[in-house]
């Protein structure tokens, strides 16, 4: 069943009626088997109306054909506005449209491929001293210009939301103490002595795996993070693999040597 939207008010009497006309024009967009029974019909204002049909198309389940139709006053000639193909409640419809720097994932990038950073963005800040006064596009371009003749090095750094927002992420992330490799962990990155600490405002929460044999090398991890390449993990007795037995050497059977 679909749930069609409701409107106040008691539909004109004469557009009401109108269902076979309204099925018509429906059919005159939409092939003739993709056209159901009649829905209803709903006031739009006064003397409009919209009727609803359900649609059988294939591929378009809760969906619905909608016929909106209108008329003078005190007129008997009845005008279509529109026909349109609508989904309900439960049809089955594309995902909210997401902006496509929104959509980039880590590992997205292929060589070559650039993703610029608006002059805006609130992840960084300028790294010299430009006052408290709002600049214009010209201003900030003769500031960066200015700044990179002098060699004060980077034009912008990480502003305290965009660091905010990059350690919201690692932490959540698999370098992070919630990751199922960490939960299995015999003990913490911070003792590890793999573990490259950072330094600046992140020293205290994060650090950078060295070890070439463990998952997370060359990746940011939280301090309580952890993974069974930890520096001093030991294996248990029964973890050990066997020694191998010592050679044994066959004395009683004779070596047949071939004579020349």
């Amino acid at each position: 069943m679909i749930a069609l939207p409701t409107r106040a008010g008691k539909p004109d009497a004469t557009l009401a009626k109108a269902v076979d006309l309204a099925r018509t024009v429906a059919l005159e967009v939409a092939d003739p088997g993709d056209v159901g029974d009649h829905l209803g019909v709903r006031a739009e204002g006064e003397r409009v109306v919209t009727h609803h049909f359900a649609c059988l198309r294939a591929g378009y389940p809760g969906w619905y054909w909608s016929v909106t139709m209108t008329r003078a006053k005190r007129g008997k000639d009845l005008t279509v506005n529109e026909v349109v193909l609508l989904p309900g409640d439960e049809a089955i419809v594309a995902p909210a449209w997401v902006p496509y720097k929104e959509r980039l994932q880590p590992g997205d990038l292929s060589p070559g491929d650039l993703l610029p950073v608006e002059d805006e963005d609130v992840r960084l800040v300028p790294t010299y001293l430009v006052g408290d006064d709002p600049l214009d596009a010209d201003d900030r371009a003769q500031v960066r210009r200015v700044a990179e003749d002098l060699g004060l090095g980077r034009v912008r750094t990480l502003s305290r939301e965009g660091i905010d927002m990059a350690a919201e992420r690692w932490h959540a992330g698999p370098g992070g103490p919630d990751a199922p490799l960490a939960k299995s962990a015999p003990d913490h990155c911070w003792s590890c002595g793999f573990l490259v600490r950072l330094n600046g405002s992140l020293a205290d929460r994060f650090g950078v795996c060295a070890n070439g044999n463990a998952n997370d090398d060359g990746r940011v991890v939280t301090l309580d993070h952890g993974c069974g390449a930890h520096s001093e993990v030991k294996l248990a007795r029964k973890q050990q693999p066997l020694p191998l037995p010592d050679h044994v050497f066959d004395t009683l059977t004779d070596d047949e040597v071939e004579t020349l």
